[in-house]
C-alpha cells in the first residue's frame, strides 16, 4: 500500500484542528482485471477522500482495504470478509471517535458490493448519530456528466472508463497497460448476487476502460469534492464551499 495513502498527523494535529467531521475510505481488496491493481476500490475511494480533506475541515482516517467481495471470488487475489464484520467495523470506528470528541463520520465507499454501509448509516441515523454515506449515486451521475464520462453507470460497473480515469489521474503508476483494448459489455446482471461477477465476464471487467483518461480522472475528483458540500451540511449545519479555506472550526 502506498504509505501517502495514511494520513502523516500527529495527536497534536488532530487537538489543534478541532474537527467535528471524520472520513473514513472504505475500499475492497478484489481483482479488476489484468491491468488494475486488487487495490482500486481503496485507491479510489482515498482519492476521493483526499480531495474532501483538501477542501473542508474533516479529520481524514486511513482506509478500510478490504471490503465485502464475495463477487470475486472467482478471480485470484480477491479477499473479503463478511457484512457482519464490516459493520461492526465502521460501527466500532465510529463509536471511538465519539469518544475522543469527533460525533459525526462520513463514509467514502469505493466498491458498491459494501452493500451494508448503507445499513450502518441508517441503523445509526435511526438511534441519533451523524453518520452520512458518500458518495451517493447522484453524486457519480453528476461528477460522469461534468467529466465528460461517455459510459453510463449502469454499463460502468468495474474496472471500466471511471475507474480508470480516477487511477489514471491519481496513481497512474498503478494502471498497467490493456485497459486500452478491455471493454466489455454485461447491463443485464439481474443474477449478479447468485451467480458471480464471472458469470458476465472473463476477464474481471465490466465497461469501457479505452476511454479512460487521467482528465476525466480529475474533473470526477473535483466534482464530488463539490458534491460534499451538501453532505458538510447535512452533518454540521455549515455551509461550505470548495473554494473557501479548509481548516476551519467546524
Amino acid at each position: 500500500m502506498d504509505v501517502s495513502l495514511v494520513p502523516a498527523d500527529t495527536s497534536e494535529d488532530v487537538r489543534e484542528r478541532g474537527h467535528k467531521v471524520a472520513v473514513l475510505p472504505v475500499g475492497s481488496y478484489e481483482q479488476h482485471g489484468p491491468y488494475l491493481p486488487l487495490a482500486t476500490d481503496t485507491l479510489v475511494a482515498c482519492a476521493v477522500a483526499r480531495e474532501v480533506a483538501d477542501a473542508y475541515p474533516v479529520h481524514l482516517l486511513p482506509p478500510v482495504t478490504i471490503g465485502c467481495s464475495h463477487e470475486h471470488a472467482g478471480w485470484p487475489g480477491t479477499v473479503s470478509i463478511s457484512a457482519v464484520t464490516l459493520h461492526a467495523v465502521v460501527r466500532d470506528i465510529a463509536d471511538s471517535l465519539r469518544r475522543s470528541g469527533i460525533e459525526a463520520l462520513v463514509v467514502v465507499n469505493g466498491h458498491g458490493g459494501n452493500y451494508v454501509l448503507g445499513n450502518v448509516v441508517q441503523e445509526s441515523s435511526a438511534r441519533g448519530e451523524r453518520l452520512a454515506l458518500f458518495p451517493a449515486a447522484e453524486d457519480w451521475e453528476t461528477a460522469r456528466r461534468r467529466a465528460g464520462v461517455v459510459t453510463s453507470l449502469l454499463t460502468d460497473m468495474h474496472a471500466g472508463e471511471i475507474e480508470t480515469s480516477i487511477l489514471l489521474h491519481a496513481h497512474p503508476e498503478w494502471v498497467r497497460p490493456g485497459y486500452e483494448a478491455a471493454d466489455c459489455f454485461a447491463d443485464d446482471r439481474r443474477h449478479l448476487l447468485s451467480l458471480g461477477m464471472s458469470a458476465y465476464t472473463t476477464s474481471g471487467v465490466i465497461g469501457r476502460p479505452s476511454l479512460g483518461s487521467a482528465e476525466k480522472g480529475k474533473e470526477l475528483l473535483a466534482s464530488l469534492a463539490d458534491s460534499f458540500a451538501e453532505c458538510f451540511a447535512l452533518l454540521t449545519g455549515v455551509t461550505v464551499t470548495v473554494s473557501d479555506e479548509a481548516g476551519g472550526d467546524a
